[in-house]
């Protein structure tokens, strides 16, 4: 009869333990059915699921493992596991699984208890936790530090958006973003990313900048804030902004883009997106020549955005073409799906603003960015603590491979 044991190693790390326990078990022909290891400031925590074809094999198997670990100082458990055990787990495992990432400049014991508070509470089980980010030195700077811990969890959940809301809630609690999304083949696999331009990629809304030169900002500013808050359709609000900047002189524009303020993280996130392979588009209410100079600058793939229309030297206050809007934001993005021929959930969309939602609704991976609380209560997933390259952990990458 098989015999299924679970064998666990602690102690202080040290090089051949794993080499040491493998090797006893390959002897007496053992079957791993699951390992893990960590290592956490210099100890080690190791786990073996492992079987025994011939239960006579496992007496002696242990016994060796036993005394060969004693010898290195380390402690070491034997659990016998019933086959209906093995069975029950395997099958509550494969279903239902979850990804909870925490993204903070720095990881509070409150954040975890918060999380655990929930996911206790919905029944579900944690099954491995994991470091993204690097470690944090312990005379980092707040505001440039950087921590992100990811939790795999497994459960069934039956109000996937309800448990969206409470993280959101609980993260705003703790000055921290907690992202829930499904753990599923497309969350490595994603190709395209499509951007927000203004107040996204680059800490400042262009239109803004440019009624401060023709003189009219603070009209503008109330316009567009009122805009980004839902109140006002975008298409109309835009056509009163661009009416205030008729006879603004064309020389201003390339004053303006040489000086535009690059959102926290977007340069590694863009250099990051293109070593791996990605598509990158953005797809801006704002304006074609600013997006063309980030296009430059960065390598961007695809620009869209509002062509402003100059008339001898001089903004008319209009713009020439289709307006870029929410809903022509998302139909550009699928088109451009299209065009890669890929699936829309390997689609990932950002954006601040209410014109983005359609978008963001559109993405196998939506994201709020450090956005006003109508876009971050409708999106997906939001980020506002960390910079815009906090966009990779939510993907599942480390810090080691950014």
């Amino acid at each position: 009869m098989k015999e299924i044991i679970l064998i666990s190693v602690a102690g202080e790390d040290k090089v051949g333990v794993t080499n040491s326990v493998t090797s006893v078990l390959a002897r007496h022909e053992a079957n791993i059915l699951d390992i893990g290891q960590s290592v956490i400031h210099e100890t080690l925590s190791l786990g073996m699921l492992v079987e025994f074809i011939d239960p006579q094999q496992s007496s002696a198997a242990l016994k060796d493992i036993l005394f060969g670990l004693d010898a290195q100082g380390m402690s070491v458990k034997f659990t016998p596991i019933s086959p209906d055990e093995y069975e029950h787990w395997v099958e509550g495992r494969s279903k239902h699984r979850h990804i909870i990432t925490l993204l903070s400049r720095r990881i509070r014991a409150e954040q975890i208890v918060g999380i655990t508070d929930i996911t206790s509470e919905l029944g579900l089980n944690i099954d491995k936790i994991e470091r993204l980010s690097g470690r944090v030195p312990l005379d980092d700077e707040q505001q440039s530090a950087k921590a992100c811990i990811e939790f795999n969890v497994s459960g069934r959940i039956e109000d996937l958006e309800q448990v969206r809301r409470r993280f959101l809630e609980l993260g705003g609690r703790f000055e921290c973003d907690i992202a829930f999304q499904e753990d599923n083949l497309f969350r490595r696999t994603r190709r395209l990313v499509c951007f927000d331009m203004d107040s996204t990629l680059i800490e400042a809304e262009v239109i803004d900048e440019l009624a401060k030169a023709a003189g009219v900002g603070d009209q503008v500013v109330a316009i567009t804030e009122s805009a980004m808050r839902g109140e006002i359709d975008f298409t109309e609000s835009f056509a009163q902004r661009l009416a205030l900047l008729e006879g603004l002189d064309e020389s201003v524009l390339q004053g303006i883009a040489e000086t535009l303020p690059l959102t926290e993280g977007m340069e590694n996130l863009i250099s990051t997106l293109k070593r791996y392979g990605f598509k990158t588009a953005i797809l801006s209410g704002g304006f074609n020549y600013f997006g063309r100079y980030l296009q430059n600058k960065l390598g961007f793939d695809y620009v869209y955005a509002n062509e402003l229309e100059i008339h001898e030297g001089k903004v008319t206050g209009k713009v020439s073409g289709t307006v870029v809007d929410g809903q022509r934001k998302a139909e550009l993005l699928v088109h451009l799906a299209a065009q890669e021929g890929i699936d829309l959930e390997q689609v990932v969309a950002v954006g601040d603003g209410a014109n983005d939602l359609p978008m963001l609704s559109k993405a196998g991976l939506g994201i709020a960015f450090r956005a006003k609380p109508i876009v971050k209560q409708s999106a997906k997933q939001s980020i506002s603590t960390l910079g815009l390259d906090g966009i990779l952990y939510l993907m599942g990458y480390r810090d080691r491979e950014i």
